[in-house]
């Protein structure tokens, strides 16, 4: 598969689910996948990420190696769908010590940004207690934070999730 093939199949949703299947057969094509998330010149490109979320469903493994090129890339993305995805991915696995401040004080800033979509700020509220896990001295200022976000710019989401994440920050703090 050329990346000129991808690129025309990743165009059309109904591909979506056979580029997934194919990727993680071939995992040696994934580079091709990962290169188009990091291109910022189509807005259909935000798909990729897409793949690569469910490829990752599948075979952790094989998207693992590129956490640190997402972790960087979803700073400077302004593809709300890409944030969405990366964010997710960079929650699901621990976060390295080297860049446990530069993912808080961008997560911070997302969590708290009412023009976000609901979902990136959920993830980058998961992010945020992943790291008051690692760091105990974050937990009282991250509850005074969700708790004032569920307040101030509560949807269902930022609350459901919100409520969860205090209940164990909660018990962290006992």
């Amino acid at each position: 598969m050329t990346e000129n093939e991808i690129k025309i199949l990743i165009r059309s949703w109904e591909n979506l689910a056979i580029l997934v299947r194919y990727i993680s057969d071939y995992p040696e094509y994934l580079n091709l996948i990962m290169d188009k998330v990091l291109d910022e010149s189509q807005h259909e490109n935000w798909r990729a990420a897409w793949m690569v979320d469910k490829i990752h469903d599948r075979h952790p493994d094989l998207v693992l190696p590129y956490l640190p090129v997402m972790t960087e890339f979803v700073l400077i993305t302004k593809s709300a769908g890409k944030k969405r995805h990366l964010l997710k991915l960079i929650s699901l696995h621990d976060i390295p010590e080297e860049k446990m401040a530069l993912l808080l004080n961008f997560c911070f800033e997302v969590y708290t940004n009412s023009t976000e979509p609901v979902a990136v700020r959920v993830h980058a509220m998961q992010i945020l207690f992943n790291i008051a896990q690692k760091e105990p001295d974050f937990t009282g200022e991250l509850i005074n934070l969700i708790e004032n976000e569920i307040e101030l710019h509560g949807s269902a989401g930022i609350a459901s999730r919100g409520r969860k994440l205090l209940e164990k920050l909660y018990q962290m703090g006992k």
